[in-house]
């Protein structure tokens, strides 16, 4: 693998003076075994196939257009066994801490009456949401869903960027790529010990109903409709879960009830996963000319006869002003220091952090508290005289509106362009998303790696040229040297002449369910065991097997099936 790691920023997959990191020794190993020509030619089955699927993301006054697929660089971030405890301790330590906030605020606002957050600061968030001052919402949980924004400096450290606790978005992305990347690469897998990630949905369902007001209570995801940036998503997680994908046109208020409109008649609903912020979601109680959202959902709510994930008024915390004060509430409310450290920060409130930010302007980050996806935000090292005054006049007239950050050098990772065929060096950061129930917070292994597909850059963002990565988190730290890796992908290789190229994916079977530690095979060849499987799995796909060979006498051909066929099977049967 011909790959630079250079020595300006932390990389992640090579040490600086060129040796791989022991985490990476299996995929390197790969990567190398199966060549660059065969690597770039499923790198184009990746982009067809995320098409075929209709994994897209949507931008917004676009004149090339708005709808567009997802990119996606197929080579793995991996994170070792011990790193990710050191993460996943601290961001439960964080989501705890922030509904510790949220209850607080809403209720008797102890933290500010001690004088740790200024009031004025909480109290003129755009965010901030007086109509629900009071109400409890069910098991106390704000936070139902949280995606926290980490980078890695150049020392190495993980750092907290921001927390996203509206309605974070892009887990969709991280299912679909681990489930391309098995299909595509799946000898890449082989021995590793990927954990798995496919329990989100479950998980996320799971959670959904313990905060029902009633028992085997109703769910369903609100979106603002199929035009929305995130539909993809919404309608996905909604398919995956099993439950409705509604607008607000599908749901009405009535006898202090919410209730859905169906072809049988209308049904209670008890859970709404929200995908709309908070000013469309009643036109009543907020935004009078919103509609999208149910008219008096508000009211039943503060009633507690509807739970609204996440709640209402957890906006107040995704602020960029507020979350400087973050590792203030770890240790005011858990007596505990932070185990993630917060990127050092500036705010425009504190007229000597003013002052810094405005004569440092040109060598900092600036951000618009309210905003996000890469927007409303100054990178002074790569702006121009013009634009840095420009901006810098924006935050002398609403200093409340800003924040100010050093340039973080963003660590970087091996990273494929087919322009040149070559592996370089882009900037990454990464979102785990965090579920946090009554009793207990589960964080899916690992997360969305977004990474800065524009050569240079130091944005992630989809919306300004980044794309994605899979993200392996280890059941150990390394090295990884698969047994029989080379007879594997001499294997592997030989196959290929087998293969048809249908759709992306080629031939494979799909009848059975496939947990993430088991290969999908992209051509007929004697089975392979992963570690970790059980042998009761093996007995029970064998089973499987068995009776479907039984079935009208059909050949190993026969039973395997084009995935693009079933793609446009499951599209005509109107799933997703």
């Amino acid at each position: 693998m011909k790959y630079e790691p250079g020595d300006s920023f932390f990389d992640e997959m090579y040490t600086a003076d060129g040796r791989v990191r022991p985490h990476y020794q299996g995929l390197e190993q790969y990567i190398d075994l199966l060549g660059v020509p065969e690597f770039q030619r499923r790198h184009g089955m990746l982009d067809l196939a995320f098409r075929n699927q209709g994994i897209t993301f949507t931008v917004y006054g676009d004149s090339k257009g708005t709808e567009r697929t997802f990119p996606f660089d197929p080579v793995p971030r991996i994170i070792p066994a011990s790193e990710w405890a050191h993460v996943e301790a601290g961001l439960t330590q964080r989501v705890g801490a922030l509904n510790h906030f949220l209850n607080d605020i809403y209720g008797d606002a102890q933290i500010l009456n001690d004088g740790v957050i200024p009031s004025e600061l909480v109290y003129t968030s755009a965010h901030f949401r007086r109509e629900v001052h009071g109400v409890m919402p069910p098991g106390k949980l704000y936070t139902h869903i949280v995606g926290t924004d980490l980078i890695r400096d150049e020392k190495g450290e993980y750092l907290v960027l921001e927390d996203n606790l509206r309605s974070p978005s892009g887990v969709s992305y991280l299912l679909s790529n681990r489930d391309a990347m098995r299909r595509i690469y799946p000898r890449m897998f082989e021995g590793q010990g990927v954990r798995s990630v496919q329990h989100y949905a479950t998980s996320l369902l799971s959670l959904l109903q313990s905060v029902s007001p009633r028992d085997n209570g109703t769910v369903v995801v609100l979106t603002p409709g199929m035009y929305n940036s995130a539909y993809f998503e919404h309608a996905y997680l909604a398919q995956q879960m099993g439950v409705e994908l509604v607008e607000g046109r599908d749901l009405f208020v009535d006898g202090g009830r919410v209730w859905m409109r169906t072809t049988g008649g209308r049904q209670q609903v008890d859970v709404i996963y929200r995908r709309i912020d908070d000013d469309f979601i009643d036109p009543l109680a907020f935004r009078r000319d919103s509609a999208l959202g149910v008219s008096g959902l508000i009211e039943v709510y503060r009633q507690g006869r509807v739970a609204i994930a996440n709640a209402v008024g957890t906006g107040v915390a995704d602020d960029k002003a507020v979350y400087a004060y973050v590792p203030d509430m770890i240790r005011y409310y858990l007596n505990e220091d932070p185990i993630l450290n917060n990127v050092p920060t500036f705010l425009g409130t504190d007229p000597d952090h003013l002052e810094h930010i405005v004569a440092n302007a040109a060598s900092m980050v600036i951000k618009a508290v309210g905003e996000a996806g890469g927007y409303g935000m100054l990178i002074g090292p790569s702006a121009t005289e013009e634009e840095v005054a420009e901006f810098v006049a924006k935050v002398r007239a609403n200093p409340r509106d800003f924040i100010g950050q050093p340039v973080v050098g963003l660590s970087r990772h091996p990273t494929f362009y087919p322009d040149s065929g070559n592996f370089e060096g882009a900037h990454i950061d990464l979102r785990p998303y965090i579920l946090c129930g009554k009793d207990e917070v589960t964080i899916v292994p690992g997360g969305l790696t977004r990474v800065a597909l524009r050569r240079g850059s130091l944005v992630v963002n989809s919306s300004q040229g980044g794309g994605s990565k899979d993200t392996w988190v280890l059941d150990h730290d390394g090295p990884v040297a698969p047994q029989g890796l080379s007879q594997i992908m001499h294997g592997d290789l030989q196959g290929q002449s087998q293969t048809q190229f249908q759709g992306g994916f080629g031939t494979v079977p799909i009848d059975l369910p496939v947990p993430d530690d088991v290969v999908l095979e992209v051509m007929p060849e004697p089975e392979v065991t992963p570690a970790g499987e059980t042998q009761e799995t093996q007995a029970d796909e064998n089973t499987q097997r068995q009776s479907q060979g039984q079935t009208g006498g059909s050949s190993q051909s026969q039973a395997q099936k084009s995935y693009q066929q079933e793609l446009e099977k499951n599209e005509l049967e109107g799933e997703n």
